[in-house]
C-alpha cells in the first residue's frame, strides 16, 4: 500500500509542471517533433528537450527515431493509474483558455507540415514516375503487390524460361515447381534460381508433365503458350496438375501479324484469339474465366499482351 500512495505521489508530482501538462496535451493524438513543439507551443528548444526528457523517463512519453528527426507522442501502454491521473489533468486544462491557443497553434503546425508534402507532390506530380523509378527501381511497385500472394501457395511455373518469374515470387510462396523443355533455358533458370531454397528446376513439356494429379495450388503459363504445338493440351495438363479450385493464369500474345516471328523465335501460335482461350479452357474443365487485355507500355516493340485467370 506505500508503494502505491508512493507512485501515485510521483505521478502527481511529474503532472503538476504546466509545461509538460501542455506537452502532454499536445502529444495525445499525434507524433511531433521537438522543433514542431517548440513552434506550436512557443517555447524555448531547452525547455521542450528538459520536459520531454523527464515525460520519457517515467514513461508517460515514448519516442521515435527517423533520420535526423526524433518524433514523440503520449505512450500508448499507460497503465489505469495514470490513464485516471491524466483524464483529471486533462479535465482542467481544458478549461483554460490558452490551451485552446495551443491547440490552433499545433494545429496550424501539422497543417503546414502537410502542406510541405503537397507543394511537394504538386511540383513533382509530372516527374513523380521517373524520379520512383530512378529511387527504386522500375518493378518497385509490382515487387510490392506479390506480396498479397498467399505464404502457403505451392506454385508450378510452367514454362520457366530462365527463372526471372520463379524468382520474382519465390521470396512470398511456398514453393515454386519451375519447369521447362529447354536444356538452355534451364540451365540459365538453375543459375540464377541457385541458393534460392524454396524453388526446385526441372525438366518437362507442357503436354506432358512430370507432375502427379493437383499438384500445385496455383500454375502459371507465362509467354510461353505461343511455342506450344497443342495448346488445349497444355492447358489439360495444367488443370490435371493443379487442385481443385486453384487457379492457372495463362499471360501471352493477343492475336497478331508478325510472321517473323515464327523464323525469328520459333513461335508457333502468332498469339490467341479470346474464343479459343475459353473454348479450351472449358474443354479442360474451368468452369470461371477472367480475361484482361493488359495496358500496353509505349516503349514495348512487340504485341499486345492479355492475362487470362481461369479456375
Amino acid at each position: 500500500m506505500h508503494t502505491s500512495k508512493l507512485s501515485i505521489h510521483g505521478r502527481l508530482a511529474e503532472l503538476a509542471d504546466a509545461t509538460r501538462c501542455r506537452l502532454l496535451l499536445a502529444l495525445e493524438g499525434q507524433e511531433l517533433t521537438v522543433s514542431e513543439l517548440c513552434q506550436g507551443l512557443v517555447l524555448p528548444q531547452s525547455t521542450v528537450s528538459r520536459h520531454l526528457r523527464i515525460l520519457s523517463d517515467q514513461q508517460w512519453a515514448t519516442s521515435r527515431a527517423d533520420g535526423a528527426s526524433r518524433w514523440y507522442r503520449m505512450s500508448p501502454t499507460l497503465d489505469e493509474e495514470a490513464i485516471s491521473l491524466w483524464e483529471l489533468v486533462r479535465k482542467s486544462l481544458l478549461s483554460n483558455l490558452s490551451t485552446a491557443q495551443d491547440a490552433a497553434r499545433i494545429h496550424a503546425v501539422v497543417q503546414a507540415r502537410r502542406s510541405r508534402s503537397e507543394a511537394f507532390f504538386a511540383d513533382a506530380a509530372s516527374d513523380w514516375d521517373a524520379m520512383r523509378m530512378s529511387m527504386f527501381g522500375t518493378h518497385a511497385h509490382l515487387g510490392a503487390a506479390l506480396a498479397l500472394l498467399d505464404p502457403t501457395l505451392v506454385v508450378g511455373d510452367l514454362g520457366c524460361g530462365t527463372g526471372a518469374l520463379a524468382q520474382a515470387i519465390a521470396p512470398f510462396v511456398a514453393h515454386v515447381h519451375a519447369i521447362d523443355a529447354s536444356h538452355d533455358m534451364l540451365n540459365a533458370a538453375r543459375a540464377r534460381l541457385a541458393g534460392t531454397k524454396n524453388v526446385t528446376v526441372r525438366e518437362g513439356k507442357l503436354e506432358s508433365l512430370p507432375f502427379a494429379d493437383a499438384s500445385f495450388d496455383s500454375a502459371i503459363m507465362l509467354l510461353v503458350l505461343h511455342h506450344v504445338a497443342q495448346p488445349a493440351k497444355a492447358i489439360a495438363e495444367a488443370r490435371r496438375v493443379v487442385k481443385p479450385g486453384g487457379r492457372l493464369l495463362i499471360a501471352d500474345m493477343r492475336s497478331h501479324t508478325r510472321e517473323e516471328y515464327r523464323q525469328q523465335m520459333g513461335h508457333v501460335w502468332l498469339g490467341f484469339e479470346e474464343s479459343s482461350l475459353q473454348q479450351w479452357t472449358r474443354d479442360a474443365g474451368f468452369a470461371q474465366h477472367r480475361y484482361l487485355s493488359l495496358p500496353v507500355d509505349a516503349a514495348a516493340t512487340g504485341p499486345s499482351l492479355f492475362a487470362m485467370v481461369v479456375s
